[in-house]
């Protein structure tokens, strides 16, 4: 059995204003001509398809026929999981009967405990959840209120999910796992690499390669390289196929591409297969000067890619049309930064509500008005407000 691994999509997603769909477009046509030319028996992605819960008329018109593509034209399965980007309910549209033509997509913690059955292996397919999702699923299953109040962070939830789909496993098949978090080898790991959820706060830290050891192979979205794949040959990520920030651009992540995952009865392997960027995306860090210095701009790729570029030593009041000057060399420029000798300190704290849970938020707030923390007892009420919500959508 041959799988092609990809994750993190997001289509419709934009870069400082400057639509990206293009790009995903071609990064496509690139996966199903990898797709064809490995003769793969199913291609997994592994959640956040979507940039966001509610996307763009172009970006639904557009994943439309990438999906129709690969599932309709060439006759592949497809195996997807919902990330935290995407809105679980919504891409749960049309689930079972896609399913009658190999299209298999789980998007609510419910339906992973089914795997997907092959005639060599068992695919789980467990879609991106926070721990208020699991409190309701196991609340609604009727585990005992003592045991719903033990799953309070993700880890706590994620050895529950764990061991109930351990249970379904057929000792005669491989055991695949597709989902969509931050796994790092320990604890304690500091990963510099790029997510859409690096916050470590609300429930939400990083979870650990012990708990899915059951697991012959595990195939992981959610951070956009595969060098933070946390075991190189088990537990795996394929990266993103768009450079989609800044971060993206260092050379250090090696390009963007696909895994290639050969499951045998004595053997799992994967191989790497790049994509080329159809705009790549260029960082420039150097003084107003060397910008305009045609022994400098001269070795860039100028027209042929998008750049973000900081000007070094730079005092704006004695320069004007800056980004003008600038793109009339480079083109198109996506991000325009400033250093100077008194820069100010930036203010800590988080950037993107969507890296806190919902309890956590609610806890933010209480300490910014009252400047203290919730107690348990408010902790748990809180917990219990969320899943009381959850269970009327």
């Amino acid at each position: 059995m041959k799988l092609l691994h990809t994750a993190d999509w997001h289509i419709g997603r934009t870069l400082n204003g400057y639509s990206l769909l293009d790009e995903q477009e071609a990064a496509f046509k690139q996966i199903l001509t990898i797709a064809l030319a490995e003769k793969v028996d199913g291609i997994v992605i592994a959640g956040d398809i979507y940039d966001r819960a509610v996307p763009s008329t172009d970006a639904v018109t557009s994943l439309d026929h990438m999906l129709q593509a690969i599932n309709i034209e060439h006759h592949l399965p497809i195996y997807a999981i919902a990330g935290n980007h995407d809105g679980a309910k919504r891409l749960n549209y049309g689930r079972e009967w896609l399913a009658y033509n190999n299209f298999h997509i789980n998007t609510l913690l419910a339906e992973a405990f089914t795997p997907i059955e092959t005639p060599t292996a068992q695919i789980f397919m467990l879609p991106f959840f926070d721990p208020i999702d699991a409190r309701v699923y196991y609340q609604q299953q009727g585990l005992p209120e003592k045991q719903v109040k033990v799953i309070h962070t993700i880890h706590d939830a994620m050895q529950r999910v764990v061991s109930d789909l351990v249970a379904t496993f057929d000792p005669e098949k491989r055991h695949l796992l597709i989902t969509h978090f931050t796994v790092t080898p320990k604890a304690d790991d500091d990963l510099e690499l790029t997510s859409e959820t690096t916050s470590k706060v609300g429930g939400l830290a990083t979870l650990t390669t012990d708990l899915f050891a059951d697991f012959d192979y595990v195939m992981l979205g959610h951070i956009h390289t595969r060098l933070a794949s946390p075991d190189k040959d088990r537990i795996r990520y394929a990266g993103s196929p768009v450079k989609f920030n800044v971060k993206e651009a260092n050379p250090k992540f090696h390009g963007k591409g696909v895994e290639i995952v050969t499951i045998t009865p004595t053997a799992i392997t994967h191989e790497f297969k790049p994509i080329q960027p159809q705009t790549d995306l260029v960082t420039l860090r150097a003084p107003w000067e060397t910008l305009l210095d045609p022994n400098f701009y001269q070795q860039q790729p100028l027209k042929q890619a998008w750049f973000a570029i900081t000007v070094q030593e730079f005092d704006r009041s004695k320069h004007l049309n800056v980004r003008a000057q600038l793109e009339q060399i480079y083109g198109t420029i996506v991000e325009l930064d400033y250093e100077s000798n008194h820069q100010a300190t930036a203010i800590s704290g988080p950037k993107n509500m969507n890296e806190l849970s919902p309890d956590a938020i609610v806890g933010q707030f209480f300490h910014a008005i009252t400047g203290n923390q919730l107690s348990t007892t408010q902790q748990q009420l809180v917990d219990q407000i969320f899943v009381n919500l959850r269970k009327e959508d």
